[in-house]
């Protein structure tokens, strides 16, 4: 059965409706503490290329829950007064994600191409020791 819509399309609709945030500007708002930086990844990513320092892991299949307060597994960190910048690897799990915490009254952005982006242009990365 052929899909509806598919994932590129969601993505697009998702950017079309979103803030953006680029790699220079996500990386200048890296010790803003005004600035939550949320890694939306597979804990294996982040294990195996490193993360943004001081930021969030929340992991995609929990954000919806995380994120609501109402949720018996609302985090605290989400009921800072703060901007959130969502990201993933390239961009656009986040993309859908901001678009999900838009419909749900959560304001956010996310970082538009993602940790990849951030590691070419330089962004800090902080790594855990192997196991």
């Amino acid at each position: 059965m052929p899909l509806k819509i598919s994932a590129a399309q969601m993505v697009a609709d998702a950017r079309a409706r979103i803030e953006e945030i680029e790699t220079p500007d996500g990386i200048a708002m890296v010790d803003d503490p005004a600035v939550q930086i949320v890694d939306l990844r597979d804990p294996r990513e982040r294990e195996r290329t490193g993360f943004i320092p001081g930021s969030f892991h929340c992991p995609r299949g929990m954000l919806e829950f995380w994120v609501d307060p109402e949720s018996p597994y609302f985090k605290e960190v989400f009921a800072q007064d703060k901007k959130f910048v969502f990201h993933c690897a390239s961009g656009w799990r986040s993309a859908i994600s901001v678009a999900t915490l838009q419909d749900m009254g959560f304001d956010a952005a996310h970082l538009k191409d993602g940790f990849g982006a951030w590691e070419k242009a330089g962004g800090p990365v902080e790594r855990t020791a192997p196991r």
